[in-house]
């Protein structure tokens, strides 16, 4: 549901994808990096053409990727796409593992700590498991939800499965018996859009949803612990100071405990500093971009990665000064990496502008108590001053009418 551009890094590999192309490259300083791409509109096909009850082929969709993920080694890569395909890489060096099939689109996905599982969550609400270790083996229903899942994550212990849905919950389940329920988070008031496990501090879990909050829980008791509202840090003088935003990111810096929340077309990053010892956040500032944000990742020892809808300037590289995060100056391995991106900016160009956020997943509110009075004052209008009749005279009642009359 978020933006078809996005930014994955994983120790110093770093992917930008965007519509049905990706681009890996390196952020070390060496020169003979050659970039790999992949283009999903060149990939496999399904055999088999899907076909509805008249026997016309169904539309199976784009190739726009979907959702992606690094293992936490690094060591795999896999995306998902709007033809329903799950690919596995290997990263080092590239290469494609598998193409395996999916039964729903996908709206996330993660590896297990172990690399062992490629866990998916589609749009019906069930989280499928793929094995890592046979990319060709076909996938397992894990658990499922009644309304659309918006992501998944594991703890680091491969303990807890946690997902979050549409209807405002997180759930966190045993991952060996997932039928098994350890706790809910309950507190959000509209869908949840990202959750986060803490990586150094494994018992904590970051949570951002529709209703414009970014809350920090102890999942395993569904305990929160604190609860930072986004409204009250945005000015009435920004111009997207009246519009309603999920967080489409949430990324975390165990260097300095540092916690970026990038909201849905919005080009503002809110850092936060995380206190595990106090079990709360604290705001610290607002990162301000003159285009379109489309994605954000920490990469540890270097700083803040920003992934934003400009040709000249793809990328930005953030880092605290004196406290205070700010955009660094061009250095080679920036030039380096944005020279990859522009020189496959055709991948691009094709989801500039456009919106697909969480915009469709609010809540709709109908207020038909209006409409029913107003239509009842129109009838009862209509009963005190009844139209005329043919001659020009109103319309003789009923005694039965006239006495109800006189009795309203």
């Amino acid at each position: 549901m978020a933006s078809c551009a996005g930014l994955a890094l994983c120790g110093q590999a770093l992917v930008v994808r965007g519509g049905s192309r990706f681009l890996a490259t390196c952020t070390a300083s060496s020169d003979d990096d050659v970039p790999f791409t992949y283009d999903c509109s060149a990939g496999e096909k399904k055999s088999q053409e899907n076909k509805g009850e008249d026997g016309q082929p169904v539309e199976k969709g784009s190739d726009t990727i979907l959702a992606s993920a690094f293992s936490k080694s690094g060591g795999h890569f896999a995306l998902t796409d709007d033809r329903k395909r799950l690919v596995l890489f290997r990263t080092k060096p590239w290469q494609c593992l598998s193409v395996r099939t999916v039964v729903r689109r996908c709206t996330a996905l993660t590896f297990t700590a172990s690399e062992e599982k490629l866990l998916v969550a589609d749009k019906s609400g069930d989280v499928y498991s793929f094995s890592v270790s046979d990319p060709q083996g076909c996938g397992k229903l894990e658990l499922g939800h009644l309304s659309m899942l918006l992501d998944v994550a594991v703890s680091p212990d491969d303990r807890y499965v946690l997902t979050a849905d549409r209807d405002e919950k997180i759930r966190v389940s045993w991952a060996a018996a997932p039928h098994s329920i350890e706790s809910f988070c309950l507190g959000h008031a509209e869908f949840v859009s990202r959750i986060l496990v803490v990586p150094d501090h494994p018992e904590l879990l970051l949570s951002s949803s529709g209703d414009g909050t970014l809350r920090l829980w102890e999942y395993r008791s569904g305990r929160e612990l604190h609860c930072c509202h986004l409204t009250s840090l945005r000015g009435p003088a920004e111009p997207w100071g009246d519009k309603r935003f999920a967080a489409s990111r949430i990324a975390y810096w165990a260097q300095e405990s540092r916690v970026a929340l990038l909201c849905d077309c919005i080009p503002v990053v809110f850092m936060f500093q995380l206190d595990a010892r106090r079990q709360q956040l604290a705001y610290r500032q607002q990162l301000a971009f003159q285009h379109r944000v489309w994605d954000v990742a920490f990469e540890e020892g270097q700083g803040l990665w920003v992934l934003q809808d400009c040709r000249e300037a793809p990328l930005v590289l953030c880092r605290p000064v004196d406290g205070r995060w700010q955009a660094v100056p061009e250095n080679a391995v920036l030039r380096k990496v944005s020279a990859h991106v522009q020189g496959n900016w055709a991948m691009l160009e094709g989801v500039a502008g456009v919106d697909v956020g969480f915009s469709g997943l609010y809540k709709a509110t109908f207020d038909n108590v209006t409409a029913y009075l107003r239509k009842k004052e129109e009838r009862l209008q209509k009963r005190r001053n009844p139209p005329p009749g043919p001659n020009g005279q109103a319309k003789k009642m009923k005694p039965e009418e006239a006495s109800l009359r006189c009795s309203s």
